[in-house]
């Protein structure tokens, strides 16, 4: 909670919600070559945030125009990949609604400001949520909505004159409005007996803290000017040949050659091409397959595409590489399909979330989690309830870890939420979305919304207008709804092609009955599956448990009512798997922060792991569920979960 104004982003008037957003180029990452370098911007930054009645003193004084550092009384500084809220020791900071200022004073190569034949680009992985971006005081990019990149060429300002770095200023709101993603909106609490004039909180309806700030890497890049922009990848399979169809777009420039080279892991070209796009035949091709489902998971080809334009100052080279893997999806009435055998989803929700750096990107703990993943055997999650780093994606396209990748819709339950105006953002942040993750093998389905207000009359029109808009951009993949049981069967659900179904029966409702979860649960999937005839994956289900609170018989809370709880619906989902249900995706992997109340003891403590990551009971529980589903869903290959759920070591 905070004093004074909320900051909305509407008191910038035309200078925010004037720019409407186009998508223009590529988003690919930024990988160096002998074309391209790479420069991030790691460490500290100066940070502070604007803590005036209206927020906008930051503007009103033009902190941008000079260094952050200078006469800030009561600044400080932070890494920019993580979470202001949990490094301070003020809890008026650890929930501040408004603007929040970063900035970082980067030294530059003497090549890259003055070669007038090279781009520099500034690259910010997300900021949350409403992001302005200045460089030496000059306004260069905006940016609406976390989780997501953009980036903005800075050539012109860093090659002006004599210079040897650059000056990056960047403002970030994180007001949440019935208009954003996720939505919230700003009460005010106008009982001057009971609270200070001007007092309002920010009110959300999802269940995790809204951590804001530079969640992600800042960097700067370059490419020449007449560069590779973006590069779009399907594939398919003919018999044992492997078929990568691929289409580049080039700026820059119109005169231009393009060679394209696939190379497999050990180092050959297996098959080449060239021109704008095409397709590249693998023969007996080796397929990119999930983790357990195959002695040898996750292969990736490199798809190298080499420039050449020719310049009145001599001719100029551009080269990126993809990685590649080659497979196929597709579903049934019944059943998910990877290369055409079928694929039973066993695994995990998560968060980006954990003790001190809130959600900033950190590679330590990332590899932590992927060796819980791959201990616990599992082989899928879903991005609940964002989209997560690009690292993380990477990480999933080279270990076999099947995503389910959500954009931010969750928390739409407002009637404000299902306006244009928020079906405009919603379409442009699943965009974006498609943009950044088209070519990761990893990624299997779009997920458009968690939960939403399905009763609403309007939701209907909304998902089907954002589903067929997603299919459009991206006809490879499947669409999936997110619903909760406890809601109508909402109008739009037909236009999807897998069902995701989140319950908790005997923890919201029906307080420690686990007697009925069996009845209830196979309720729910006769239900769905009766009414739409589609595959249904159980895509939320759990118990809070307390680390080290024990109780027999099971007690709610207790390491032994989440594990009870789990078994009764592992027996039901044992029936239906055989029948249409595709999956199971527990919720959680690990505890997770949340707003303060009376229902959650520092956080949601669903998590089959603390936010320590120590395994709970339940941990063990599910891993050996895991490893028999695993022996019995990957017997096309004999052996692998011998080979893959051995002790060797991480290969990472």
């Amino acid at each position: 909670m905070a004093r004074g104004q909320a900051g909305a982003w509407a008191a910038l008037g035309p200078l925010l919600w004037g720019c409407a957003l186009a998508l223009q180029g590529g988003m690919l990452y930024p990988r160096e070559s002998p074309s391209r370098e790479r420069k991030d911007l790691d460490g500290l930054w100066s940070f502070r945030a604007d803590f005036s009645d209206n927020r906008h003193q930051g503007f009103e004084q033009q902190w941008y125009r000079r260094p952050l550092r200078e006469d800030m009384c009561g600044s400080g500084e932070k890494p920019h990949t993580s979470s202001a809220p949990d490094l301070g020791q003020s809890a008026e900071k650890r929930t501040f609604v408004g603007w929040v200022w970063y900035e970082r004073e980067a030294a530059l190569p003497q090549r890259w400001t003055q070669d007038p034949d090279m781009r520099v680009v500034l690259r910010i992985g997300s900021a949350h949520y409403y992001a302005i971006v200045w460089v030496n005081g000059v306004h260069v990019a905006e940016h609406e909505g976390g989780h997501l990149p953009f980036e903005v060429d800075i050539s012109k300002l860093v090659q002006s004159g004599p210079l040897s770095s650059c000056r990056i200023t960047i403002a970030i709101n994180n007001t949440l409005t019935p208009h954003t993603l996720p939505p919230g909106t700003i009460h005010y609490l106008n009982d001057t007996s009971k609270y200070p004039k001007g007092y309002f909180v920010q009110d959300t309806t999802f269940d995790f803290f809204n951590y804001a700030g530079l969640h992600r890497p800042v960097l700067l890049y370059t490419t020449p000017t007449v560069y590779i922009d973006d590069i779009t990848v399907t594939t398919g399979v003919d018999q044992d040949t492997g078929l990568v169809n691929y289409q580049v777009s080039v700026q820059g420039s119109e005169h231009f050659q393009l060679e394209v080279f696939l190379w497999d892991e050990e180092g050959r070209i297996v098959a080449k091409g060239t021109g704008s796009r095409g397709q590249l035949q693998v023969p007996s091709a080796h397929l990119w397959w999930p983790y357990l489902m195959h002695k040898n998971p996750a292969y990736l080809y490199s798809l190298e595409v080499r420039l050449t334009a020719q310049m009145a100052s001599g001719p100029m080279f551009d080269i990126y590489t993809l990685p590649v893997g080659i497979r196929t999806v597709a579903v049934t009435e019944s059943q998910f399909l990877i290369n055409g055998k079928p694929f039973y989803f066993h695994g995990v929700n998560k968060h980006e979330d954990a003790d001190i750096r809130g959600k900033g990107f950190d590679w330590s703990l990332l590899i932590k989690d992927f060796n819980l993943l791959r201990w616990l055997g599992a082989n899928s999650f879903r991005t609940s309830h964002y989209p997560y780093a690009e690292e993380v994606m990477q990480l999933c396209d080279r270990y076999g870890i099947v995503v389910i990748d959500e954009c931010p819709g969750v928390g739409i339950v407002l009637p404000e939420s299902y306006s244009n105006v928020s079906l405009r953002h919603h379409l442009e942040v699943m965009e974006e979305l498609v943009r950044r993750d088209k070519n990761h093998p990893a990624v299997v389905m779009w997920s458009v919304a968690n939960e939403p207000a399905s009763t609403l009359k309007p939701a209907g029109y909304y998902f089907k207008t954002v589903i067929s808009h997603t299919k459009t951009l991206d006809p490879s993949r499947p669409v999936t709804f997110v619903t909760n049981s406890n809601y109508a069967k909402d109008q739009g659900v037909p236009y999807v092609d897998v069902i995701c179904v989140n319950s908790y029966f005997s923890w919201y409702h029906d307080y420690g009955h686990l007697e009925l979860i069996q009845l209830q649960l196979k309720t729910q999937f006769e239900n769905w599956y009766g009414t739409y005839q589609k595959p249904i994956i159980q895509s939320e289900y759990g118990a809070e448990a307390i680390p080290g609170l024990h109780h027999d018989p099971p007690l709610m809370f207790t390491e032994e009512y989440q594990r009870s709880l789990l078994e009764q619906y592992h027996l039901v989902l044992d029936q239906k798997r055989k029948e249409y249900v595709i999956g199971e995706l527990i919720w959680n992997f690990a505890d997770f922060m949340t707003n303060q109340s009376p229902q959650r003891v520092l956080g949601n403590k669903k998590g089959i792991f603390t936010r320590q990551r120590q395994p709970k009971s339940a941990a063990f529980l599910l891993r050996e569920r895991y490893r028999k589903l695993a022996n019995e869903t990957s017997n096309h290959y004999s052996g692998v979960t011998s080979q893959c759920l051995g002790n060797g070591p991480f290969p990472f």
